[in-house]
């Protein structure tokens, strides 16, 4: 007869990919194995309750959700754990309850950022969680701040450029100086086909894979200023780099991106200029 594993939720949003995070349940694994004991893990990302003060996409609230989620398995992965996962209710109580109802559980692992900026502990979620599910729940405390210690996290922001060569050499370079993680996202104009940005995405996307570095991606929708406000609260950011065509064929710089995103954010932006139009993928 085949033993019953041990399952264990974890609920995390934000901080879903932390290092914290990843090593409590590594440290579950291996107790369970030194028990004997097969091991479950299900991730779920409530997902965020975007800040007032722009325009939010559902869709670009969802996919965002769904690329933490996707990092954080495969870093289970990196780590000899089997995991899979679900996006939910923005709601996190609601979502934990239904998981439990969906999955079961053994134990419940809540990850929150530090309590001064945890909007989850400010609404008690983990004794509320603890006493509604009668499960144990261990809370972990991730601080992304702390994180940056070991990998600088850089958002990139490009459409039409995004798979232009002096683009691929930054981020390569920066790649093979120090750890790295990147985000590319494509806001694509309201004008543009979104089967199109896709395509030129997942290229990029895997010629970063195939020479070694973290990427993930999203096309957001539709104003480039907007779209990098709004990254900025679904991906924590050290760094940005804009990549556009130069100032005689870029809309984004007669708009003044640039200067406007400086402006708006304490974080170094980085302009690279891409003369000729990328190669699309089926190319």
């Amino acid at each position: 007869m085949t033993a019953v594993p041990h399952r264990i939720l974890v609920v995390a949003n934000e901080t879903v990919g932390g290092r914290a995070l990843i090593d409590a349940v590594k440290t579950h694994a291996q107790e369970a194995h030194e028990r004997g004991e097969p091991f479950h893990v299900t991730v779920i990302c409530p997902q965020n309750q975007p800040r007032s003060g722009y325009v939010i996409y559902e869709d670009s609230v969802r996919a965002a959700a769904e690329n933490r989620l996707r990092q954080t398995l495969a870093q289970l992965r990196e780590v000899g754990i089997e995991a899979d996962g679900e996006v939910m209710d923005p709601d996190p109580f609601s979502a934990t309850m239904d998981a439990i109802d969906a999955y079961g559980a053994d134990q419940v692992i809540i990850s929150t950022h530090p309590d001064t900026r945890s909007g989850w502990l400010r609404r008690d979620l983990v004794d509320r969680v603890r006493d509604a599910s009668g499960l144990p729940v261990e809370h972990v405390v991730v601080d992304l701040e702390a994180d940056r210690a070991h990998v600088t996290r850089t958002l990139v922001v490009a459409n039409q450029t995004v798979g232009g060569q002096p683009l691929l050499d930054l981020l390569k370079r920066k790649g093979f100086e120090s750890p790295h993680n990147f985000v590319v996202i494509l806001p694509q104009g309201e004008g543009g086909e979104h089967g199109d940005a896709h395509n030129r995405l997942a290229h990029t996307l895997q010629m970063l894979h195939d020479a070694g570095l973290e990427a993930i991606g999203q096309v957001m929708d539709p104003d480039p200023f907007t779209a990098v406000q709004n990254a900025l609260q679904f991906y924590p950011a050290d760094e940005i780099v804009i990549s556009t065509f130069p100032e005689t064929r870029s809309g984004w710089l007669r708009s003044d991106l640039i200067e406007r995103v400086k402006t708006s954010t304490s974080k170094p932006v980085e302009h690279v200029v891409v003369d000729v139009a990328p190669v699309e993928a089926e190319a």
